[in-house]
């Protein structure tokens, strides 16, 4: 294919990315301008409203339930920052270190059960305070990564794998991504708490254990109790209730107002918030434009390259393809499309949330230099779960 025949809508989207890749501050901005472009673009070729309509009629449910989640998360890790909970976990971890790759396999453990998201930012709320030198983009980047590979191989804790059980793939079909999410971490893990170690140790502590406000643990265990029964309830019980409404969303939002006279909420923090959330909605709107009718044929090649992918190319729309095509690998796929918006601080919702917690975070440069260890434990995952399926079936 030559250059001329790149359709257009591929042409803003580059452009968009690498303007936010260059221009980090003004992310927002652009993001905003390259969704219009597209937007205008869509309605010189139809010139019909309708069109446009039509698509977001399909797209809502998912562009909504991202924006309430990413909000309601923002007021949920204050809240558990409120409690003075992350103030006593600096004893509970290993000294050195050692400590950093016990609080990643923490975000690991907890991102198999609840959404990637919450796992993300209970990793940023601690690293906060276990490293109060500061927190390295590498951390942040293996942050990010033990949220994205921790769901990968659950039916809940991934939108993308709950997108596949709830299309009948079977969730024991999923278990095998654990094999590539687990050779990953043990690749990201030490090589980013070692690199942390070394610029902002580990903090000693000192002095009496902090009061806990138990009220506000509660409040947030209650949040990510609601998520999970959510979740069950709307791919089991009521299947299809997440194609008609946010469902995630109000489910949080709901808990959160319900548990507000209990404790209330630093409303505040929605400023900033709204800003990165805005950044990645429009992010994802203009990726749902793109004119991709298909992927690749079904390949462990052509799955590998979707990970890759994945880094910029909203996942969503990915897995929806790939699930309309039929012919994956699906344990491969979820690996990969999971695991691989780790490379860039956007190509993922866990990413995009944690930034908001740590504005330094956005700078594409700056995260693949000192994450480099992102790509390399996604390829090593990825053929490590090739091979564990050429020796237990006897073929690629």
């Amino acid at each position: 294919m030559s250059f001329s025949e790149i359709p257009l809508e591929f042409v803003i989207f580059g452009v968009t990315l690498i303007g936010v890749a260059l221009l980090h501050r003004h992310a927002l901005a652009l993001a905003l301008l390259g969704l219009v472009a597209a937007l205008l673009l869509r309605l010189v070729r139809t010139q019909s409203l309708a069109d446009i309509a039509a698509h977001f009629g399909q797209e809502w449910v998912i562009l909504t339930n991202l924006l309430l989640l990413l909000l309601g998360f923002a007021i949920l890790s204050n809240q558990f920052e409120r409690s003075h909970l992350p103030d006593a976990i600096p004893s509970r971890l290993p000294q050195g270190w050692g400590g950093g790759v016990a609080l990643l396999g923490i975000i690991f453990f907890l991102s198999a059960f609840l959404d990637n998201i919450a796992a993300a930012i209970i990793g940023g709320v601690i690293a906060r305070h276990v490293y109060r030198n500061g927190v390295t983009i590498a951390f942040l980047a293996a942050i990010v990564s033990a949220a994205n590979a921790g769901g990968a191989g659950s039916a809940i804790g991934d939108t993308t794998t709950t997108m596949m059980w709830i299309s009948g793939v079977s969730p024991l079909e999923l278990l095998p991504a654990f094999i590539g999410a687990v050779g990953a971490f043990a690749v990201f893990a030490p090589l980013a708490a070692i690199s942390q170690q070394k610029r902002s140790p580990l903090a000693t502590v000192a002095g009496a254990m902090p009061h806990i406000d138990w009220p506000r643990v509660m409040i947030v265990g209650a949040a990510l109790l609601t998520l999970v029964a959510t979740n069950v309830v709307a791919n089991r019980v009521l299947p299809g209730l997440e194609d008609l409404a946010p469902a995630l969303g109000i489910g949080l939002w709901a808990a959160l107002l319900v548990t507000a006279p209990l404790r209330a909420p630093d409303w505040s923090v929605l400023r900033e918030a709204i800003k990165g959330a805005v950044f990645l909605v429009a992010l994802v709107a203009l990726a749902s434009l793109m004119p991709v009718d298909r992927l690749p044929v079904p390949s462990t090649l052509s799955t590998l390259g979707l990970g890759f992918l994945s880094a910029v190319f909203d996942n969503i729309p990915l897995t929806a393809l790939a699930i309309t095509q039929g012919g994956y690998d699906w344990a491969l796929l979820a690996y990969a499309v999971g695991f691989g918006g780790s490379m860039v601080w956007f190509g993922s919702s866990a990413g995009v949330a944690l930034t908001n917690l740590y504005p330094e975070g956005r700078s594409v440069g700056t995260w693949l230099r000192e994450g480099w260890f992102v790509p390399l434990s996604y390829v090593i995952g990825f053929f490590l779960m090739v091979m564990a399926k050429s020796v237990f079936t006897g073929g690629p």
